[in-house]
């Protein structure tokens, strides 16, 4: 069976499979442990990630004796396991919250991690990213009602 190919020249991906990277791509900037083959284990900030070998890169990573490094890379081949410590941001519910006060002028790009209102108020889940004025003022108030309520509930 062929490979479909998409129109970039690359490997047209699932459905489940670009779920899966839009999950792996949302553990950036996130605290996690990693464990590797060796047992050794791992907790940092994943700063960085190779989806073509699942290679890693920890920030201020801690290994189980305690001692940090600046930086750690750590081989595909070798990680076993990566644990979230953080529940993942639920950009989708914000955008259904937006897409509320802003009907028909919400456009959700979950596997970029950003939100487009009315094509020129850019959010994120730090907030309001780009654009200014009112528009962006009220996006950015759903935006912390929406997250106060998120806190609310952990």
């Amino acid at each position: 069976m062929a490979d479909s190919i998409s129109k970039n020249g690359g490997p047209e991906l699932s459905v489940a499979q670009r779920k899966y990277f839009t999950e792996i791509a949302a553990l950036a900037d996130k605290h996690v442990i990693v464990t590797t083959a060796n047992a050794q284990k791992f907790t940092g900030t994943l700063i960085g990630i190779n989806p073509d070998n699942f290679s890693l890169c920890l920030s201020e990573a801690k290994d189980e004796e305690g001692r940090i490094m600046h930086r750690i890379f750590l081989n595909g081949n070798t990680v076993t396991h990566i644990y979230t410590v953080e529940k993942p941001f639920d950009i989708k519910a914000l955008s259904e919250r937006l897409e509320k006060v802003f009907p028909t002028m919400v456009r959700l790009y979950e596997d970029k991690g950003f939100i487009w209102v009315m094509d020129k108020v850019k959010i994120t889940e730090k907030g309001v990213v780009e654009g200014s004025g009112p528009a962006a003022e009220r996006v950015q108030k759903v935006y912390e009602q929406f997250m106060g309520e998120v806190k609310g509930k952990t």
